[in-house]
């Protein structure tokens, strides 16, 4: 089901929600993909769980990681699966203030998806 897995020999499991999430996300520029790879490392070492500033809870699951860089400013929702997994959902770069409610939709219709295979195995 997952595309691919981030692992620096630590307690939990990054998995990408599929192929494309990955590679929008590897394509961000240098900074803010570096913030996100040490805030990566940090989620694998203390779990999902890094509150404020790094990453806040969004409901129903959800979280957001809060990447920063010279380039800009990038967003990653993620949710937690049994067996200390994390799947990243869906990355954007931010342009506005507010989180656009697209890229919102996009992260909880994939979270839904998640949810009712989790319950089909």
């Amino acid at each position: 089901m997952f595309a691919y897995m981030l692992t620096f020999g630590m307690a939990w499991e990054i998995h990408f929600y599929n192929d494309r999430v990955f590679k929008e996300t590897r394509k961000w520029p240098v900074g803010l993909y570096a913030d996100f790879l040490r805030l990566i490392e940090l989620m694998e070492q203390y779990g999902a769980d890094l509150r404020m500033p790094h990453s806040r809870a969004m409901g129903d699951g959800l979280f957001e990681l809060r990447c920063k860089g010279r380039e800009g400013i990038g967003r990653v929702f993620y949710c937690t699966l049994i067996k200390r997994q994390i799947v990243i959902l869906h990355s954007f770069i931010k342009k506005t203030q507010e989180t656009p409610a697209a890229e919102l939709a996009t992260a909880h219709k994939r979270l839904k998806e998640l949810k009712n295979a989790q319950r089909q195995i």
